[in-house]
């Protein structure tokens, strides 16, 4: 046995399933005062590439990222002294990514944070394949965060602040799954994205088809209430969104 076959099937055994990224040797530091959660992100993060460093609280964290560069913080809410985490914005080199774990009935109060030091979220009960995605996502943007407007198209709007989505006057009532999917078009919009893109950047997982189909219906039906419709299908291809 190689030992990248050994790296992998540790990592299976860690997460349920081999990564479906790898990292560069990016630092992340873990923030988690659960052992087991602790335990379980710097293990899975170190076998997946990335150089790990870890805290237990807030006010730790917030001297590790003071002493050194770190390029992802990946931090439990549940913290004993807090979770406000504007101060990362202050470093003088640009500050780290943020990527919060959360139970999704936390949502509310997680939400108006996005944008404020907070750059994503995964809920709780969390898969440690879609951490490794959403990870993945957020480093590959590269450098300082920067404030830049969220991507429209016509009438059709998004607010990253409050995860909320508009079609002309009319607010869209979507789930996370389909904001994220919508952000995704908007993004590549009058482009064709395919079903394994959209189970990496919606899920971060394996989803079968069936679950991706469902969900751009759903998506679909909401967005296409008034003309023009701007979600389409190319069949065998997968699906874009724009003027047909």
């Amino acid at each position: 046995m190689t030992h990248e076959q050994r790296r992998t099937g540790a990592l299976t055994r860690v997460g349920g399933t081999p990564p479906p990224t790898r990292g560069a040797g990016q630092h992340v530091l873990v923030v988690a005062p659960d052992p087991g959660t602790h335990d379980l992100l710097a293990t899975t993060m170190e076998l997946a590439g990335y150089r790990v460093g870890t805290a237990g609280t807030r006010a730790e964290a917030l001297a590790r990222v003071a002493e050194h560069r770190f390029d992802l913080v990946v931090v439990d809410v549940v913290l004993p002294d807090g979770t406000d985490f504007a101060a990362f914005r202050h470093r003088a080199q640009g500050r780290p990514r943020v990527l919060l774990l959360t139970a999704h009935e936390s949502l509310s109060s997680v939400v108006p944070r996005l944008g404020d030091g907070v750059d994503d979220y995964v809920t709780k009960p969390f898969r440690v394949a879609e951490v490794l995605a959403r990870a993945h996502v957020l480093l590959r943007r590269g450098g300082p965060t920067r404030a830049e407007p969220p991507p429209g198209y016509a009438d059709l709007t998004l607010d990253d602040v409050t995860c909320r989505a508009r079609r002309g006057g009319r607010a869209l009532d979507l789930t996370p799954a389909e904001y994220r999917l919508l952000r995704y078009l908007l993004a590549n919009a009058e482009q064709v994205i395919t079903k394994e893109q959209i189970r990496y950047h919606v899920w971060g997982e394996f989803r079968g088809d069936n679950a991706i189909e469902k969900l751009v219906s759903r998506l679909r039906r909401k967005v296409n209430q008034h003309e023009p419709a701007l979600i389409h299908t190319r069949r065998g291809f997968g699906y874009w969104l724009g003027r047909a």
